[in-house]
């Protein structure tokens, strides 16, 4: 029996490590914010962190087809923001007009139209970049302006707020709960899953990612390159309308600064999971592992005093170059 080579011990060494670095630093950071702070191993603060991982995770779950497909988009959190507005603006509308005894169903349309506005924002940036032959990272950073700008328009600056009577409606999307778990949770857990069964069992999933590792090699191969990669961007734009549903009877209102930094927390969740940023390689569940450690970061930042809260992005901003440079020399 011949002795495996040294540079194979090597890559599965380095391939086990990626796999499972991202929950192994979920575990050992859990362990520090018990010992730091008894609350955090509560329960209702177990079920806080994983609630406000839902908004977050659900996008990065489509950002993790974007990015493995070798894109990226700026704009996400700018898209919820304006999606957010656009909610409430026709939802107080309808609310106050025709459908004034129909609260309910004001509900339902108002998440229909945060899908529909998520799907065609999505599929508007695919077509600019397979079309247009745009850089994605252009493309998303004109977007980013012009959703925020659209918003504060409509908001005349200010703030767009849901109808009382309509968020007493909508409220049980975010605070209600199924055998106990919050349903933003539940929704982030079937979004996952969902994620991971088209990555892995199906043939977009390995187009995807056959697209990131060589696109030109792809097109060689007879995929239709150009739709898969609108098809990425349109399923990103549909993760940030559930997610936006979501967040609005969170707070009923939106402003201009709605989603601030979301691209920011998505992208470090998609490269924190083990996804390479030169795309080809990617998980969901480490995605998803991803966007979780980044909540028990934040969590921890605010029941302790080990440094402060404002500069919780400052720290996933390190966390993203770190891993970048890790990537970049593996």
């Amino acid at each position: 029996m011949q002795p495996v080579p040294t540079d194979t011990r090597k890559e599965r060494l380095l391939s086990l490590l990626s796999a499972t670095g991202p929950l192994l630093g979920l575990i050992l950071l859990c362990l520090l914010g018990a010992l730091l702070n008894p609350d955090f191993a509560t329960l209702d603060n177990l079920l806080n962190v994983l609630t406000r991982t839902a908004f977050i995770g659900i996008i990065a779950v489509g950002m993790t087809f974007v990015i493995m497909s070798g894109g990226i988009d700026l704009s996400v959190g700018a898209m919820a923001a304006l999606i957010a507005g656009a909610m409430i603006l026709i939802m107080n509308r309808l609310g106050a007009g025709v459908l004034a005894d129909a609260p309910l169903l004001v509900v339902v349309l108002g998440i229909g139209l945060a899908l529909l506005l998520g799907l065609l924002f999505g599929a508007g940036h695919g077509l600019l970049i397979t079309k247009g032959r745009i850089e994605p990272f252009i493309v998303t950073l004109g977007t980013l302006g012009i959703f925020r700008a659209v918003l504060t328009y409509l908001a005349d600056g200010g703030a767009l707020t849901l109808d009382d009577a309509l968020g007493d409606s909508y409220s049980p999307v975010y605070y209600g709960s199924l055998l106990g778990v919050p349903i933003p949770v539940w929704v982030l857990l079937l979004v996952a899953l969902a994620g991971g069964l088209l990555l892995n069992r199906t043939a977009f999933g390995r187009h995807v990612q056959a697209i990131g590792s060589n696109e030109q090699v792809a097109r060689y191969a007879a995929i239709r390159v150009d739709r898969v990669k609108l098809l990425t961007y349109a399923l990103l734009g549909l993760c940030v309308g559930i997610a936006t549903l979501l967040y609005v009877p969170r707070l009923g209102s939106a402003t201009p600064t709605t989603g601030l930094l979301w691209e920011l927390e998505a992208i470090a969740a998609v490269v924190v999971g083990g996804t390479s940023l030169k795309g080809g390689e990617g998980r969901i569940f480490g995605t998803l592992v991803g966007a979780i450690l980044l909540s028990v970061i934040s969590n921890i930042l605010n029941l302790t005093s080990i440094i402060s809260v404002y500069l919780n992005a400052a720290v996933q901003g390190i966390v993203i170059i770190m891993v970048a440079f890790m990537q970049h020399r593996r």
